[in-house]
Formats: C-alpha cells, sequence, structure tokens
C-alpha cells in the first residue's frame, strides 16, 4: 500500500466521523484510566454497565480506596478477570495518592508502572485523556491493519510503530478511534462487511465478501 492510498483511506474516514471518541463513558482522567483498565479482554458495553453503578459511588482514588477491594468486586463482578481487576484498581490508587497527589500522570513510563496498566491501556490515556498521537493496537486495529495492509505485523508492536511510521501526521491524533470503530462494526473478524465499506476500492484484502 502507498501513501496516496493512506491518504485517501484517513480522508474518508475523517470525513464520514470528524470528531471519534472512545465508547467508554468518562467525565476525568481518572475515570477514563479505570474504565480502560476494566475494558482489557471485556466489551465497552460491559465495563459502562459496571462504572455507571460505580463512578456515582466512587470515582477518585479517594473514594475507590475506602470503597475497598471487596467492595469495588461488587461493582465490576459482571466484567471479565473482575479479581485481579480490582486488586489493580485498588493497588493503583494507592500509588497515585502517594506518587502523583491522586492525579493521573502523562508520561508514558509513569503510567506503565501502574498496576494493570500496559502499554495499550498507556496509549489509549495518553491519546484520548492528553491528545498525544498514539496508536494504542488492540485485535480490531491489528485484524483491520494486517486485512487493509494500511500497516502489516506480525504482532502488536510491530503494528503499532509501522502505523505511527505510515499514519501521515495529520490522521494520526484520531487514527486509533477510526481504525477500532472500522474494526468493530465494519471489518469484522468472521464476515467483513465488505459490500457497505467505504474504503473498500482502496483496500487491499484479497478476500472481499460481498
Amino acid at each position: 500500500m502507498n501513501k496516496d492510498k493512506r491518504i485517501q483511506i484517513f480522508s474518508r474516514l475523517r470525513d464520514a466521523n470528524p470528531n471519534p471518541q472512545t465508547e467508554l463513558e468518562y467525565s476525568s482522567d481518572f475515570e477514563l484510566l479505570i474504565a480502560v483498565l476494566l475494558s482489557a479482554q471485556a466489551t465497552a458495553v460491559s465495563v459502562n454497565k459496571a462504572t455507571r453503578k460505580l463512578y456515582p459511588v466512587a470515582n477518585t482514588p479517594e473514594t475507590l480506596l475506602k470503597l475497598g477491594e471487596d467492595g469495588l468486586k461488587d461493582y465490576i463482578k459482571t466484567i471479565g478477570l473482575f479479581n485481579s481487576k480490582a486488586k489493580n484498581v485498588i493497588k493503583l490508587c494507592e500509588i497515585l495518592l502517594k506518587d502523583h497527589n491522586g492525579e493521573v500522570p502523562q508520561k508514558r513510563e509513569a503510567l506503565e508502572a501502574l498496576p494493570g496498566v500496559g502499554r495499550k491501556t498507556a496509549n489509549v490515556v495518553l491519546n484520548t485523556a492528553f491528545g498525544q498521537p498514539t496508536i494504542a493496537v488492540d485485535t480490531h486495529i491489528f485484524r483491520v491493519s494486517n486485512r487493509t495492509r494500511i500497516a502489516t505485523g506480525k504482532n502488536v508492536d510491530e503494528v503499532e510503530q509501522r502505523l505511527l511510521r505510515l499514519v501521515p501526521k495529520e490522521f494520526r491524533l484520531d487514527a486509533h478511534h477510526w481504525l477500532i470503530l472500522h474494526g468493530r462494526y465494519t471489518c469484522v473478524a468472521r464476515k467483513p462487511k465488505c459490500g457497505s465499506c467505504l474504503i473498500e476500492d482502496l483496500c487491499e484484502f484479497k478476500d472481499k465478501i460481498d
């Protein structure tokens, strides 16, 4: 795939959705961080359902600590891996209060040092909360990038590095959201909806489905 095709692809995605947003519901940097942490191997729908009940009760490091690990589990038990996630959230809150004055850090190293926060979670927070042009590669973005040939790679790290290098600068800030939404609703895993895809003629997937 060449540069001109990539420009056309992202231009169309931008025209269709000029201001893409995460589907996770949040009203602060901290709420976003917790929601992204909870969303690992879980859907945004399931996380939002839990946080709609949790956040009115506890949505700061202090209030979550008061709730405690067992108390938190009651709110997130419908989310996959809730036991380990509850443990990580409580430890994360302790570290934020101890080392960061209760604020979400804006540097990758500090974010990735938090329990339960890996590179993907850090990328989402840096991009969505702080407007940094990072690209968090999840299963949707990995699939779309390889299938379309926008940026191929054998693993998420390879795809991330190639996207950062190959996505034109003007599109980099929102590329994460456009690609994840495209993968979630159009370029789906089992049977991509090629017939209704707005970039079908630019995509280099060989086995397109009408």
